[in-house]
């Protein structure tokens, strides 16, 4: 893996100036398949995430939760090979095109993160699932093996003579 960009050198980095980024340095990313066009997913990025997207050709996102870098595909091994970056018209959204490692890209184990799909009127209407999971997300990420118990050492029960 390649080693981090410098973040003195990505000040000056004329390309990542012209993103306009949100008051807290990120900038909305849409991941979009490069064969289907399917949108896949939507995530945010800050500048040190952006950068290393272009070092390393796969998507590396900002985790707003975690409040750290994410590499997708870190855990999952679903990693997004980038192909192609795009911005938008207004400089404050990034569009990715990507090649989908897996076919899976939703963390609920389905290829979208748009796996539900509105249907009905606006009084009756309601959210259906119309993407099927592909893979259980228990399978994709494995809980973590728990230590085992320690062992209590009994107190001794004999009285000294």
């Amino acid at each position: 893996m390649a080693t981090p960009p410098n973040n003195n050198g990505l000040a000056k980095a004329k390309w990542l100036k012209k993103v306009q980024w949100d008051e807290n340095g990120l900038v909305p990313v849409i991941a979009q398949e490069a064969g289907s066009n399917d949108v896949l997913m939507f995530a945010w990025m800050n500048r040190e995430a952006l950068a290393r997207t272009v070092e390393l050709g796969e998507a590396v996102y900002w985790s707003r939760s975690r409040k750290k870098l994410w590499h997708k595909g870190e855990e999952s091994g679903h990693v997004q090979k980038v192909l192609e970056i795009r911005l938008d018209c207004d400089e404050d959204v990034v569009l990715l095109k990507i090649e989908q490692a897996g076919g899976i890209a939703c963390h609920t184990g389905r290829h979208s993160c748009f796996f539900q799909k509105f249907e009905g009127d606006a009084l009756e209407g309601d959210w259906q699932v119309a993407e099927p999971v592909l893979k259980d997300p228990a399978i994709i990420y494995p809980e973590p093996a728990k230590p085992a118990p320690k062992a209590v050492a009994k107190p001794n029960k004999t009285k000294p003579t």
